[in-house]
């Protein structure tokens, strides 16, 4: 799968992540909203952790039209199972498979999988039919533990071998986004990078995008 040359590459783009826990999901659908509306964003994944499926259930029926009337896709962690009224799904190594995320999903379903460091993990997604693979982490994070660090130069050599799209992850904010950018990531995948910048998630927003474009 030859990649499409880098000067008709699409230009970088947002990829929210939730912050794992939602006490107050009103008020965060506000949040997201002033984030959505503050610059381009492509995706919202909805990850929360060691919470119940009713709970994560209840954020897609208040998060996703927040982001779907955006033109924003909405992507559900982990489980495929709890991925009704989302765009797709977000696979770990441990999370099942593509293809029977595709059998759950549908043929029109987003379906990504996190390959950590591993090129070989990512081009093993990519025969499998994943429509993107993420890479990370690229920066310590408060977010999740991390087990895997990646190194910028993983996603040069993606983009000169492979074809379909790659994330980069883990630790991104403001400061080093455009690094990852520059280096061939297709989205920048942000969590606390936006949710705790000290000037709302709606300038973290048109902060992000000005580093990714320039």
């Amino acid at each position: 799968m030859a990649k499409i040359p880098a000067s008709t590459r699409p230009p970088c783009r947002l990829y929210l992540i939730t912050p794992p826990a939602l006490p107050d999901l009103a008020g965060f659908a506000d949040r997201l909203g002033e984030a959505l509306d503050a610059g381009d964003v492509a995706a919202l994944q909805i990850r929360l952790k060691d919470v119940p499926d009713n709970d994560i259930r209840r954020a897609v029926e208040v998060l996703a039209p927040v982001a779907q009337a955006r033109g924003v896709a909405v992507i559900m962690n982990d489980r495929a199972d709890l991925a009704r009224g989302c765009d797709g799904v977000h696979l770990g190594q441990q999370d099942g498979s593509v293809a029977e995320a595709r059998r759950l999903l549908g043929a029109d379903a987003m379906i990504g999988v996190t390959c950590h460091d591993s090129r070989h993990l990512a081009m093993e997604a990519a025969e499998a039919g994943a429509d993107y693979v993420a890479f990370g982490a690229f920066f310590p994070t408060r977010t999740k533990a991390v087990q895997h660090v990646a190194k910028p130069d993983l996603l040069a050599i993606w983009q000169e071998t492979m074809e379909i799209p790659c994330v980069a992850i883990g630790g991104i904010t403001v400061d080093n986004a455009a690094d990852l950018a520059r280096a061939g990531a297709d989205f920048v995948a942000v969590s606390s990078g936006v949710w705790d910048h000290p000037r709302g998630p709606g300038a973290a927003v048109r902060e992000l995008n000005t580093a990714i474009r320039a």
